[in-house]
């Protein structure tokens, strides 16, 4: 799944949290899961106010160290990130054509607050893109 790592250091009574792959996401907490569950509300809703004005979602770096935790990105943040990718330079109305569905149903599901697909439409997509669908429990 879809992950960004955060930088978690106390700083006077709490733990500030910033992503250095995302300069205008900064949160905190005063516990370490506070911090983490706050880092990943933040992270989501950065994500997904930034994919819907159709700004650039940098990927995800792979650094490490002791004050580096990976966010993951909720799924339905993640699923519209990864089908603009997959659809590259085609257009919606393409895509949607191949899967046999009304652009407007298409577009839905690149909306991060709109997208529900079930798993069926998620194998579908993935026949089309020439991909498979992995499922995981962490």
């Amino acid at each position: 799944m879809l992950s960004y790592p955060a930088h978690i250091v106390k700083e006077d009574d709490a733990l500030l949290v910033t992503f250095p792959d995302l300069e205008n996401v900064v949160t905190f907490g005063t516990t370490i899961e506070e911090a983490i569950q706050n880092a990943e509300e933040a992270l989501n809703g950065c994500l997904a106010s930034d994919f819907e004005r159709n700004f650039s979602i940098p990927e995800p770096s792979s650094i490490t160290g002791e004050e580096i935790h990976y966010i993951t990105v909720a799924p339905h943040v993640a699923v519209a990130i990864m089908l603009r990718k997959l659809r590259a330079d085609a257009t919606q109305v393409e895509i949607a054509r191949k899967l046999d569905i009304s652009y407007q149903v298409y577009q839905r599901l690149e909306n991060p607050r709109k997208a529900n697909p079930t798993l069926k439409t998620l194998e579908k997509i993935a026949k089309v893109f020439g991909k498979h669908v992995e499922l995981g429990f962490v």
